[in-house]
């Protein structure tokens, strides 16, 4: 099991709260960042999508005063889960990390297969391998899309929540991207990361299948790398950085487009004191 890094405490999470038919809902208020200070409470938020949202889920979300939401989902996942529930006054902008085309079968496999189907493509560390890959990816070739997002947050676009189906991959990794913008420590980006695999967080896995054969615990220990949040897949996207831009700085100035100028603005909305 992965340990959390140390990370000093930062008080209260007023919006650390359960939902109903949301999963991995939280504030990333209150991380503390590499020059002494920390982020806003109120100002950015993270969870699973919104589609299953209750009467009661709704009511708490449109009280938060969101601007923006970024779904970060693709067609395919519209088409399984379904789309978000509308919030009165609330911006939805629909930036997909992911195309629907992108291992479908994979996916179909996930949902339907059986299992020796399964093995055939999650045993031996093919599972973990696959993970570790989409977040390479995703930093390597969604820069566009994550210039979008910092360039929404540093113009107008908090409060803002960020949320794709499980709210730890593609959204995680947004996040991230959003904490590393504004200098929050990269262990305590890991630690919040990490909090996905809280079991109220999890993301439900949804199998054809919900027999005792097809949700046994091998089953369940197959899927298991696709469904957690695992330290080295955020160290395989940190990595990635490091490997093709050389640091931080570098891959948001020229991977990402960000000036200065956007950086300052962004640390203005997001950062205690900025």
């Amino acid at each position: 099991m992965t340990q959390l890094p140390e990370v000093p405490p930062v008080g209260p999470e007023p919006t650390d709260v359960d939902l109903t038919g949301v999963r991995n809902f939280r504030d990333v208020g209150g991380l503390p960042t590499v020059d002494g200070s920390t982020v806003r409470y109120g100002r950015l938020y993270r969870s699973g999508h919104l589609a299953h949202a209750t009467e009661s889920d709704a009511a708490f979300l449109a009280g938060l005063g969101l601007h923006t939401i970024f779904d970060f989902r693709n067609a395919a996942d519209h088409k399984l889960d379904g789309l978000d529930v509308e919030l009165p006054g609330v911006r939805n902008v629909s930036i997909p990390l992911s195309d629907p085309a992108d291992g479908a079968e994979f996916w179909r496999l996930v949902r339907d297969g059986n299992i020796q189907q399964l093995r055939s493509i999650l045993a031996d560390g093919k599972g973990t391998d696959r993970m570790v890959a989409s977040y390479r990816s995703i930093i390597k070739d969604r820069t566009g899309e994550h210039s979008r997002v910092l360039h929404a947050l540093a113009e107008d676009s908090v409060p803002a929540l960020m949320h794709c189906a499980a709210g730890k991959d593609r959204a995680g990794l947004s996040v991230a991207v959003s904490l590393l913008a504004v200098g929050v420590r990269k262990e305590a980006i890991e630690a919040d990361y990490l909090k996905s695999n809280d079991a109220h967080r999890r993301y439900k896995v949804r199998r054809s299948d919900t027999s005792a054969v097809g949700m046994s615990d091998e089953v369940m220990e197959l899927l298991n790398p696709l469904f957690g949040a695992r330290a080295e897949y955020l160290a395989a996207a940190f990595d990635t950085i490091d490997e093709i831009w050389g640091g931080t700085d570098r891959y948001l100035r020229e991977g990402l487009k960000i000036s200065d100028e956007t950086r300052a603005k962004l640390r203005e909305r997001l950062v205690e004191g900025a």
